[in-house]
């Protein structure tokens, strides 16, 4: 089974492109399939993360995402989103890295 990821930050342009990066980078050290990562502005990833099987975004506004999380994604506030250990940490930690290992 393949993850649809989606990474969201204020904007959507720069800095969720750079998450979309580390996203990568983590997911393959990990082993994960992914089906897609796809990156936006986080009034646009609220209205489009039921899609998603685990969204990532700035742990300040995580709570944005409380109906995708009550309709079974896994959302993942991250303090500082261009971490890798975070990012591979939340992963593990959730079960996902398991969940969608390639």
């Amino acid at each position: 089974m393949n993850a649809k990821i989606l990474v969201a930050c204020a904007n959507g342009a720069g800095t969720s492109l750079m998450m979309k990066m580390t996203c990568e980078r983590v997911t393959k050290k990990l082993g994960m399939g992914v089906q897609e990562i796809h990156h936006c502005a986080l009034s646009e990833g609220v209205s489009v993360a039921r899609q998603y099987d685990i969204v990532f975004s700035p742990l300040n506004f995580v709570n944005m995402y409380d109906s995708a999380k009550a309709a079974g994604v896994n959302v993942i506030g991250l303090r500082n989103v261009l971490s890798d250990a975070e990012m591979e940490q939340h992963l593990v930690e959730t079960g996902a890295a398991e969940k969608f290992k390639a």
